[in-house]
């Protein structure tokens, strides 16, 4: 048993989701666990202590939590904030304690996110019971604070709940207080949070610009004000999260490689198949009737396109790709992923099975076209504020999230050039695109970052 007072950050890859294992003494606590749970045993192993205590600040609305399974391998008690209906676990309110050793977290009930979020305030009561660090779930992260959309019939008020949630609840801890949020940049449940993972409540007060507003009323008009989008799956989440009802990982998915013809049966079947490759190889060939999503971009994209009813096959250059696919896939509820494509691309190709493939445009060729007679449609995916802050002239712009439901409002009779950024996500928008019948589209690999090199006119 160790006398060493320790904190571990543990990150969740793709949602940008961070939980923390912390303890002393022999015991240990863990908030706000991914639902892949071996890390945390493994960290409460290397410091000799026993998993106590789980702690869910919200019931999450971006990733399956892993608490259910956790306390089956622990025996931990699970503790959540008040207002929610939960199906499991224990009712915490504001006030309660819990020592752990010299650690002593105290509960911060901090609705306005959602109504049952909570925050851990951590003294080290060896030194002093003023608190030296503060877990704030989704309430307050690094450059940026919660979404509060999951409510639109009571906007102002939970807006205003935030606000009194950060400014009479969490600041007042102290400016020295280090800041220990359940998200980081990337994450949907906020926007323009700061790369780095440290910080404190002195230095957000100081700099983070949703905490800048002159009053009450500025904060909550500037968090009304605000777009974001709400990926389908997030009700599935939802509903695993409040009722604890996300199958056991121990029946998690084994997906086994498959043979072409096998494959092709399975498409036939219904299944739904994600070609993991870069759009520069996806571009040049493909299985026809895939749809592109980088591995990176599973857990952004994968929850707004695809159907938790239809199993889920694969397309990897390397069959290590397929695991992590698989972890991805598990971290936001998908547990269909039934197989792979054997030796990938070049297995369907060898087999003299047909194969598609997507024309590219340039951002220099573009650039020549654009004003032109010829000029294509550009469909520019990115979210809203990317689009608003700089875009190509006539551009059409549709959410790459939506665009599977709104094909049919697009233009017809003219090529179609995919936008994005960088042309990741354009490439997801093509192979959407050739997927439900448009034959004749292009994804503009570079696509913003290239058309401002090569000196494309950006309007605003």
């Amino acid at each position: 048993m160790s006398d060493t007072l320790f904190l571990e950050t543990v990150h969740a890859s793709g949602v940008a989701h961070v939980s923390y294992v912390i303890g002393h003494d022999g015991q240990a606590a863990v908030v706000d666990p991914r639902r892949d749970t071996d890390v945390y045993v493994e960290i409460a192993r290397k410091h000799q202590s026993r998993i106590t205590h789980i702690f869910e600040t919200h019931k999450n609305e971006d990733y399956v939590t892993g608490s259910l399974d956790l306390q089956r391998r622990s025996g931990a008690d699970i503790y959540h904030g008040k207002g929610l209906e939960w199906e499991f676990g224990k009712i915490v309110a504001d006030g309660d304690t819990f020592q752990l050793g010299d650690i002593r977290l105290r509960v911060l009930q901090t609705p306005g996110h959602t109504d049952e979020s909570i925050s851990l305030a951590l003294s080290d009561v060896a030194f002093s019971d003023d608190p030296v660090a503060v877990f704030t779930g989704d309430a307050l992260f690094l450059g940026d604070v919660g979404r509060t959309d999951f409510y639109p019939d009571r906007a102002e008020e939970v807006a205003g709940l935030l606000y009194d949630s950060i400014f009479e609840k969490i600041l007042p801890l102290g400016d020295h207080v280090l800041l220990y949020p359940a998200h980081g940049a990337g994450s949907v449940c906020g926007s323009g949070m700061a790369a780095r993972e440290f910080s404190t409540l002195g230095y957000e007060r100081k700099f983070n610009p949703a905490l800048q507003a002159a009053d009450r009323d500025e904060f909550i008009r500037n968090k009304t004000g605000e777009h974001h989008y709400k990926p389908p799956y997030f009700k599935k989440m939802e509903e695993y999260n409040k009722n604890g009802s996300a199958p056991p990982m121990k029946e998690a998915p084994n997906p086994q490689t498959m043979t072409p013809e096998a494959f092709e049966q399975a498409m036939d079947d219904g299944a739904q198949v994600i070609d993991l490759r870069e759009p520069e190889a996806f571009a040049g060939a493909f299985v026809p009737g895939s749809l592109n999503i980088p591995l990176d971009m599973l857990s952004a994209y994968g929850g707004y396109l695809l159907s938790y009813e239809r199993p889920i096959l694969l397309v990897a250059d390397d069959p290590r790709d397929v695991s992590k696919a698989v972890v991805h896939f598990l971290r936001i509820g998908y547990d269909r992923v039934e197989g792979y494509l054997h030796d990938g691309l070049h297995g369907w190709e060898t087999s003299g099975r047909e194969l598609d493939g997507l024309s590219i445009i340039t951002a220099g060729q573009l650039k020549k076209k654009l004003g032109t007679n010829d000029a294509p449609m550009i469909l520019d995916v990115r979210k809203i504020d990317e689009y608003r802050d700089g875009r190509l002239e006539d551009a059409v712009h549709m959410f790459l999230g939506e665009l599977q439901d709104r094909i049919g409002e697009l233009p017809q009779g003219r090529p179609v050039v995919t936008f994005c950024g960088s042309g990741r996500r354009a490439s997801i928008a093509a192979s959407i695109l050739r997927r439900h019948g448009v034959q004749t589209v292009s994804n503009n690999l570079g696509s913003m970052a290239a058309c401002k090199a090569v000196g494309c006119e950006i309007i605003k």
